[in-house]
């Protein structure tokens, strides 16, 4: 089978798709004015022919998992089609989301129908009035009752994550509470360390904190850090025998981050991103319109693959054209 390579020796098995910018939820870090029309950019979402007919070309190049993202990628009314098609069309064997929670606690069944097999669920805080000051949404019940739903019908594979914002959620009591949540729920917990987007400067000089500190708080209590393969992904996951689930960190300031990247991403409108964080990149939309195309798509994705770079320059204040978030799909 074709394996995706960049000149790094870097391997390429999972995919990061975005379906929309469109979110419902206004987050501090990435839409605090909520979501706004893109009007130098008129293109249309991708839509279901082109979405199935990308991923069949991913499932040929030995792509095996494929996340969905946004936005918020639940708000298409045409999201369990989506992940329908992807799970049992395109010959991609993990689907995955990536989601605010939003109507979770009604949504649970129809996603676990729907031959989803895993959910990532963005919950910054476990205090009602954090959650609601960070997201612009007072949901936190909902989203929680949503993932025992999702426990109750027997779903496991579920990643809580947060991104950590210095004197905000960032407190001994903050992990505190994450660790109670976790040693009663068989769910990996992750903090993301706030990322500088194009027009989050002001907000990332106020809230960024270093992951060290959750770092050095597993490290007092007894947290083992788990080893995996080079194609894991740039996770550093910790676990605690006493526990049901697992606690993560997502660095991307930390040394040698990008050595283990192992993910490409497709914007809602097309485009190849060969990092969030870069500049390089190109439109396949032209490619998407017809079945017999599957070959030229194959050769152009592959050719782009000696563009893509050793590393992200965040450290250097380069954000390259990720202006927010919901842009490239997080």
């Amino acid at each position: 089978m074709i394996t995706l390579k960049d000149n790094f020796g870097r391997t390429f098995p999972y995919i990061r798709m975005s379906i929309t910018d469109v979110c419902n939820f206004k987050c501090g870090y990435c839409l605090p004015n909520g979501y706004q029309v893109d009007k130098s950019d008129n293109r249309k979402f991708l839509h279901l022919d082109e979405i199935k007919r990308l991923a069949k070309c991913f499932s040929e190049l030995g792509v095996n998992k494929i996340r969905i993202t946004g936005g918020e990628p639940t708000v298409r009314k045409d999201f369990f089609d989506i992940i329908k098609v992807l799970k049992f069309e395109s010959g991609i064997q993990n689907v995955v989301i990536t989601t605010n929670g939003y109507k979770l606690d009604k949504k649970a069944e129809l996603l676990i129908n729907s031959g989803l097999t895993g959910i990532n669920i963005s919950v910054d805080s476990l205090n009602r009035e954090t959650f609601k000051n960070i997201t612009g949404h007072d949901r936190l019940p909902e989203i929680l009752q949503g993932i025992k739903n999702l426990q109750n019908l027997g779903f496991e594979n579920i990643k809580i994550n947060a991104v950590l914002l210095n004197r905000v959620n960032s407190s001994i009591k903050d992990f505190n509470n994450w660790a109670e949540y976790i040693e009663k729920n068989k769910v990996d917990f992750r903090y993301i360390e706030l990322m500088r987007t194009g027009d989050n400067l002001d907000y990332f000089k106020k809230y960024h904190v270093s992951s060290q500190i959750f770092k050095e708080y597993l490290n007092k209590n007894n947290w083992i850090y788990q080893t995996f393969g080079k194609d894991s992904g740039p996770s550093l996951n910790y676990i605690n025998p006493k526990f049901k689930g697992k606690f993560g960190i997502i660095a991307p300031y930390s040394k040698d981050f990008c050595k283990s990247c192992n993910r490409l991403r497709i914007t809602s409108r097309g485009d190849l991103r060969l990092c969030l964080f870069g500049n390089t990149g190109i439109n396949l939309r032209h490619l998407l319109k017809s079945n017999d195309q599957l070959n030229e798509l194959k050769d152009l994705i592959m050719k782009q693959m000696q563009f893509k770079k050793e590393s992200h320059y965040l450290e250097l204040g380069d954000t390259g054209s990720t202006k927010n978030l919901s842009k490239t799909g997080g």
